[in-house]
């Protein structure tokens, strides 16, 4: 959040029932005229500064919200053209104690105040977290200067003022939101969504005409505010900050080190557990901070020193989802992951192919490159169900002709298990496969056993893959094509139970079928193998 409170004491001696037109507020026509405000009225200093490249300040994230993705300020020009508004609808993306709630009961307040006749909703992830944004906008309006607005008693769940403006908390329910038509409606910790409520809610919204205190009628347009933490690989925030970066919401996004206080010149950088992500820009040598952080450093400092660094990555300075329960937290997509525009060359090497059996679930196959320094390139993938083996056993032989590979893999890595008879046919798939002219390796390994060999590729300890017996390449053995999208998904999917982490059993929630063809390929491998050959050509 990185607000400050000013120590000062503001006193109000208005008369009961004035508006903000008798304060002698104005609507704020700049982002400086907003800043001042906040300032002034109510004590707050909002960083406007962000610390780290790619984030927002999170005074960027009220100014938006405030003055309609630009539309409300003033016309600006760029070289004669009228530049153009980002999408209203907004993600911000903070860290746990960044200030999300804090700023979205401003964001509220601002609105209340400025907005006369609004109609705001706060949808929390729980009621008891609706209640929370609320319990800042009590404490703000239940002290002067704003206490005079308020028209009627401050509920628990309702607040009224004398201009028109409301705002009410909604419970996580799918009756609470459906019945509402507001212009604003703010979704607090949306990670914590029912996926139902969430859908439903983007139905509540709507624009109205709304006239200013100086006469001048305005739109305010009926937008969705989400503001949280990313906890979960492909939960429900995850799925909206990817349709922001899609352009279909905007993004604000901030850390730990954005949230700072100003750090003390004294304070050396060189032994500061900080160091790695701050990089000293808290420090204020240029003079260019001219409102710090609510976080002091000392605390952040311990924080740090309290948690993994999966922990701190996610919940602190909002790199990527916690995955402290994935099958594969060595998976990263901006190391493993290859081809994602720009020129890439496929490798040269040795096709081979992995497979899941499945019908009503999808059955799996991939395709990869096994190269001359023992790098695994996985560059296809088939994923489909209610097929016949005998139709997948044709795709498989013809290859999956992308890259210029066209031709049946070396050899095919499926489940041990595919050597059972089938109860009706008397065959086992192992063997269909095998009269189709494929050469199937079913290497028998232990589910861990076969998943270590994928994380010795994923990360290599010191020296090279799973079939590096010496101190070689530490680089990565395993990497993923992009267009592996079903792939890509279920290894950062994959995962063991959240209420039994240490289970050696991964869910089979739909996410293992990619990883199991995977699994076997790779067991088939890099361990030692017999191999059968079908005689049916």
């Amino acid at each position: 959040m990185a607000i400050h409170r000013n120590d000062q004491n503001h006193t109000h001696d208005a008369p009961e029932h004035e508006d903000s037109r008798h304060h002698g507020w104005r609507f704020p026509t700049s982002h400086d005229q907003l800043h001042a405000w906040l300032s002034d009225t109510l004590g707050l200093t909002i960083a406007r500064r962000p610390l780290i490249r790619g984030h927002q300040a999170p005074f960027a994230y009220l100014a938006h919200v405030f003055f309609e993705g630009g539309r409300l300020l003033p016309a600006r020009h760029d070289d004669g053209e009228e530049t153009g508004e980002p999408p209203l609808d907004c993600v911000v993306w903070a860290n746990r104690g960044g200030g999300k709630t804090f700023l979205g009961a401003v964001a509220t307040l601002l609105d209340l105040v400025f907005k006369p006749g609004i109609e705001v909703r706060i949808l929390g992830g729980s009621l008891e977290q609706s209640k929370r944004m609320h319990a800042h906008l009590r404490a703000f309006f239940s002290q002067p200067p704003l206490d005079t607005m308020v028209e009627g008693r401050i509920t628990e769940r309702r607040l009224r003022l004398t201009n028109g403006s409301s705002v009410e908390i909604l419970a996580q329910s799918e009756t609470s939101v459906r019945g509402t038509r507001v212009q604003k409606l703010r979704c607090d910790e949306v990670e914590m969504f029912d996926r139902d409520v969430w859908e439903a809610a983007q139905l509540v919204t709507h624009s109205t005409d709304i006239t200013l205190d100086d006469g001048r009628t305005i739109e305010v347009r009926g937008s969705i505010e989400c503001l949280s933490t990313m906890h979960r690989p492909y939960g429900l925030m995850h799925a909206v900050v990817q349709e922001a970066r899609e352009g279909g919401r905007s993004l604000f996004r901030w850390g730990v080190v954005d949230a700072l206080e100003v750090c003390a010149d004294d304070r050396p950088c060189e032994t500061c557990l900080l160091r790695p992500e701050c990089k000293g820009r808290a420090k204020n040598r240029d003079g260019s901070r001219r409102a710090g952080g609510h976080i002091r450093v000392e605390d952040a400092v311990r924080m740090k020193g309290r948690v993994g660094l999966a922990t701190w990555e996610s919940e602190m300075l909002c790199r990527r989802p916690r995955r402290s329960d994935a099958v594969f937290p060595e998976f990263d997509k901006a190391v493993h992951v290859v081809g994602d525009g720009g020129a890439w060359r496929p490798p040269r090497g040795r096709l081979i192919a992995g497979m899941d059996f499945g019908f009503r679930a999808p059955t799996v196959v991939l395709w990869a490159v096994h190269d001359e320094h023992d790098a695994l390139w996985v560059l296809a993938e088939r994923v489909q169900a209610e097929t016949v083996l005998d139709e997948h056993a044709r795709a498989i032989l013809e290859g999956p002709g992308v890259d210029g590979l066209d031709s049946a893999p070396a050899w095919i890595g499926v489940d041990p298990a595919g050597r059972q008879r089938n109860d009706q046919t008397g065959i086992s798939p192992s063997t269909l496969l095998r009269k189709a002219g494929l050469t199937v390796r079913d290497t028998r390994a232990g589910t861990q056993e076969g998943l270590m060999m994928v994380r010795a590729r994923l990360r290599p300890a010191a020296g090279g893959g799973a079939a590096d017996e010496g101190g070689g390449d530490p680089s990565p053995k395993l990497f993923v094509h992009a267009r592996c999208t079903h792939l890509i998904e279920c290894l950062e999917r994959y995962h063991y139970p959240a209420d039994r982490p240490e289970s050696t059993s991964p869910e089979k929630d739909g996410f293992d079928h990619a990883a199991d063809a995977l699994r076997y390929m790779v067991q088939s491998l890099d361990r030692r193998f017999e191999t059968r050959r079908g005689a049916y050509l």
